[in-house]
């Protein structure tokens, strides 16, 4: 397959790349500077910049642009940034598909579990609602976008991706190491996550497994609250995490983005992604953070 790739350089589209190319596929990176290569194409989202050409004799695109949610605290400005970076990418990119002769077979477009915002206990599946809260309005909106090129549609809800390059886990791994981690307030939150592996794995499948379309949960069968994590976390790393974070000091630090990715509770499913036909490489907690500490 030739596949183009939005964010090819962050974590999951790194991952994406390497893991194509490896299986013999053509990866191809939409860039913001001066191309180097023949699998680099240049656009510039912000300035809705990019030959609608480049789209022909693509078998599938993916769609992973987007400002990083974990850059804190989140200012106006970079709230803006965060909106913007992710519909114009996409509106070009489904321009690009509609107005092809010859378009992609499929769209796999990101989107996040902050669309279903904070839902505390409840099972989160694909039919569940839409939350309430900046990032369940940002995600709602992305769904949207894409949904609107002519080809078959795969919509991503992406949780928390354990990797061994932190990833999601961003600065809470290295405080574990000192020692100096423990749960962030009450740390009774569902935290929904998967090992960058299996995210990867579910992405290439979901291009491959022509029935599917729509929003999948791509988050492991195992649920986890923020404390269990932790925890684990601490065991294979042989150190303790009973320092806990109050909530109230993590609004005064970080402000909006504390309630909005790491205090709320998201208990999601995997069910429409297992009866699709994928299997989980790591479908525990204690094998996923196995990956990520080895």
């Amino acid at each position: 397959m030739k596949v183009l790739i939005s964010g090819a350089n962050g974590l999951i589209g790194s991952e994406l790349s390497r893991q194509l190319r490896s299986e013999g596929h053509t990866a191809i990176h939409l860039v913001r500077h001066p191309v180097n290569g023949p699998d680099q194409i240049f656009w510039d989202p912000m300035a809705s910049k990019f030959d609608p050409a480049a789209i022909e004799g693509i078998d599938a695109v993916v769609n992973l642009a987007g400002a990083t949610t974990g850059k804190i605290p989140w200012t106006r400005r970079y709230m803006t940034e965060l909106i913007d970076s992710r519909i114009n990418s996409t509106k070009l990119l489904v321009d690009a598909i509609n107005g092809a002769k010859n378009p992609p077979k499929v769209l796999i477009s990101g989107s996040a579990s902050g669309v279903y915002g904070d839902q505390g206990d409840k099972w989160l599946d694909e039919t569940s609602p839409k939350g309430d809260g900046f990032l369940a309005d940002l995600a709602h909106r992305w769904e949207q976008e894409a949904e609107k090129a002519s080809c078959r549609v795969v919509l991503v809800r992406t949780t928390m991706v354990m990797s061994k390059k932190l990833g999601a886990l961003g600065k809470l791994l290295p405080l574990i190491k000192l020692g100096i981690g423990g749960a962030l307030g009450s740390g009774k939150q569902w935290w929904a996550w998967i090992s960058l592996e299996d995210e990867v794995r579910a992405i290439k499948h979901l291009i491959e497994t022509e029935s599917a379309s729509g929003p999948y949960n791509l988050t492991a069968p195992e649920p986890a609250t923020c404390e269990q994590i932790i925890r684990e976390l601490g065991r294979q790393l042989h150190r303790p995490t009973f320092l806990k974070v109050p909530a109230f000091a993590m609004r005064l630090l970080i402000g909006i983005a504390a309630d909005e990715l790491l205090l709320c509770s998201q208990k999601m499913t995997s069910h429409r992604l297992q009866e699709s036909g994928f299997e989980f490489k790591h479908p525990t907690l204690v094998q996923s953070v196995g990956y990520v500490i080895s």
